[in-house]
């Protein structure tokens, strides 16, 4: 078994600590200068958030995984190459050759190591991101949500209603002045629905999931009018037929969920592979080909992370390379080659020139054959 022996935990507890010293370098690299960038902002949403620290935790830590996963492959073969380099470098390589160990037995840590890095990477991209996209929507320069930003008017494909509003304000998933559009058949109080202020609100025991419509403007007196249906299923919620509503209040049902309307950009990039199907699947959303190609890039990149790990490996054991500089070098090389390639497949299939498991699925079946024959090399 692997692990058992001392220089299998030596070498391991090395390239651990590679990993380790890279992430949290960059990390600092990243917070210290994105702080001091916006240091007026932090300082004025510290007072309403209960202190700098808090605020900077909150804000940061979310940051950190969502930068982890982003630069994962890259860690994880920087510290493979740089860990092996290293023990070329000390001769330890050597020693280990001419005592009958081969170089696949002697680069087992390292592999296996990688290997469960990067399950944790799937574990951070499908549990725990996910349940911090309320955090990891925020930016630097609106860290309590309380900025507006414009919304993209959108149909709910399953209403046909035209969900708008003259601003999105994510601290309290609010829509300043929302103004939605009838189809026919829900039109028979007027063909708006004019607030002063739209709160998102998920599916209760109440309710179904959509939007509570607070101050109505267009139209009035709806305390005395009965809900509307469509097919059969109740689509505007009356306070005649509700009371839990207030007198000026209406509830408009969607399955459009906050970030969905305001632009997807925090839900596209953390929701689980699930959420993402789920979405596909969601009769009220038209996702295009964007989404496909994500939810297949979800599913292919473990093993593009693994990929990029026997393409960049047997380099340096190859050349038995002893500078370890010029193994970072040859990675981020590696890296930078391999990403080229992935973008501009996922642009293609982005804008319908591949089919979106092709997009994805390309760039491994690409790299495939240089990898094999690089570890068919290191297997000798």
């Amino acid at each position: 078994m692997f692990f058992t022996t001392i220089i299998d935990r030596y070498i391991a507890r090395h390239f651990f600590q590679s990993f380790f010293v890279c992430f949290f370098s960059l990390v600092c690299i990243f917070v210290v200068f994105d702080f001091f960038t916006n240091l007026d902002e932090f300082l004025r949403a510290a007072e309403a958030s209960g202190g700098l620290l808090k605020l900077t935790l909150l804000y940061y830590g979310p940051q950190s995984l969502a930068f982890l996963d982003r630069i994962l492959g890259l860690l994880v073969l920087t510290a493979a190459m740089f860990t092996t380099a290293w023990l070329q470098r000390q001769q330890e390589m050597t020693a280990l050759l001419a005592a009958g160990i081969s170089r696949a037995r002697a680069t087992a840590p390292v592999i296996i190591g990688s290997v469960a890095l990067i399950l944790f990477g799937v574990c951070n991209r499908e549990l725990i991101l996910p349940r911090m996209i309320h955090l990891l929507a925020r930016t630097n320069t609106d860290l309590l949500g309380e900025k507006g930003w414009p919304i993209q008017a959108r149909y709910d494909n399953e209403t046909d209603i035209l969900l708008r509003g003259r601003a999105a304000y994510r601290k309290d998933y609010r829509i300043a002045e929302p103004n939605f559009f009838l189809p026919p058949g829900l039109d028979q109080y007027g063909g708006q629905l004019q607030a002063e202020n739209g709160y998102y609100l998920p599916a209760t025991a109440e309710h179904p999931s959509g939007y509570l419509l607070d101050k109505m403007i267009r139209p009035k007196d709806l305390k005395d009018k009965p809900s509307l249906y469509l097919k059969g299923r109740p689509v505007i919620l009356t306070p005649h037929d509700h009371p839990w509503l207030k007198d000026d209040q209406c509830f408009v049902v969607s399955n459009i969920d906050f970030e969905q309307l305001t632009g997807g950009r925090a839900w596209r990039e953390y929701s689980s592979t699930l959420g993402l199907i789920r979405g596909l699947h969601n009769p009220s959303l038209d996702l295009g080909a964007d989404v496909r190609v994500r939810i297949h890039a979800r599913i292919v990149q473990p093993l593009r992370d693994l990929n990029l790990l026997f393409l960049g490996l047997p380099l340096v054991v190859r050349r038995e390379q002893r500078n370890v500089f010029l193994a970072l070098g040859l990675g981020i090389l590696i890296v930078g080659l391999f990403t080229a390639v992935v973008l501009t497949c996922e642009y293609l299939g982005n804008i319908y020139l591949l089919s979106p498991a092709f997009a994805a699925w390309l760039p491994f079946f690409i790299s495939i054959p240089a990898a094999v024959a690089q570890l068919d090399w290191l297997w000798e």
